[in-house]
């Protein structure tokens, strides 16, 4: 069994934001499995399928980012998952926007979202698939920057992003962590 965890804010106001790229990237999943995300479980939108043998639950948290490790850890506990069957997608401002970067496990760098997952779980050592957002414009502030909707030649960058993000996804569901 796998969990793939998007993390992003609740709320139809957040839902074209940069801090919501993990909850776009399951649209696609769920869209391309045809697993339906509705069930409310563990402070989550659940949709629970099967692919390529394997159970698969995407889980969209319904705390706000900055609380996500306390749905991801109630997920953990209901499921009795592995550490390496989960997966978190999300945000990283320290990326060029549009780049994804795959790691296997490590600390939360900068995000609080995944602060709070790490320090929630109690561990690190699961795989994440991080899609870059940028930094922000010279003198806009960090949380104007991930609350904001891209435009333009980034909202395509981020498409693609998305893409090669749920991609990377089905690689690791694969068995291929290395390869993604």
């Amino acid at each position: 069994m796998f969990i793939i965890v998007g993390l992003g804010n609740p709320g139809r106001e957040y839902a074209s934001t940069r801090h919501n790229v993990g909850f776009m990237t399951l649209d696609i999943l769920a869209q391309r499995w045809d697993i339906d995300i509705r069930k409310k479980h563990c402070r989550s939108l659940l949709g629970d399928g099967r692919v390529v043998g394997e159970r698969i639950i995407l889980a969209a948290p319904t705390t706000f980012m900055n609380n996500s490790g306390e749905a991801v850890r109630d997920l953990m506990n209901f499921y009795k998952c592995e550490h390496d069957k989960l997966i978190l997608i999300y945000d990283d401002a320290d990326i060029d926007a549009g780049t994804i970067r795959i790691r296997s496990g490590g600390s939360s760098g900068t995000h609080n979202g995944m602060r709070s997952v790490i320090y929630q779980l109690g561990f690190d050592d699961f795989p994440r698939v991080r899609i870059g957002i940028g930094k922000p414009q010279a003198g806009r502030d960090m949380m104007y920057h991930v609350l904001a909707s891209p435009t333009g030649e980034e909202k395509d960058k981020l498409t693609q992003a998305l893409s090669n993000a749920a991609d990377a996804v089905e690689m690791i569901v694969n068995g291929k962590l290395s390869e993604a």
